[in-house]
């Protein structure tokens, strides 16, 4: 069963045309490598956060394939330029089936 917890993005509500805006995103997740053990010596078996992505009015603009390396609870920080007003949507997927998403709407003047 996915443990997949919260996701967290912070960006601006409103920009100007051509503004570059700063997004940061966060989800809650374990970051299980697969290769630590318990305390009884038993494996701990692997659940990563497999792939991570944004779309803007449904174009890819931002995309990261992830591996077991990764910390608990990944954190990206990207930019983008704001072109027009719409949604973005910001989608996390595991290795178990666990999926996050957040959309997040931007105003361009």
């Amino acid at each position: 069963m996915s443990r997949m917890g919260v996701a967290r993005v912070r960006m601006p509500q409103k920009a100007t045309r051509g503004e570059v805006i700063e997004i940061r995103t966060l989800v809650q997740h374990p970051m299980e490598s697969g290769f630590r053990l318990d305390n009884t010596g038993k494996e701990i078996p692997r659940h990563i956060v497999e792939s991570f992505d944004c779309t803007y009015n449904g174009r890819e603009i931002f995309r990261v394939k992830l591996h077991p390396a990764v910390s608990t609870n990944p954190f990206f920080t990207f930019y983008a330029v704001a072109t027009e007003s719409g949604e973005l949507v910001f989608t996390w997927k595991d290795d178990q089936g666990g999926v996050a998403s957040v959309t997040q709407a931007l105003t361009v003047a």
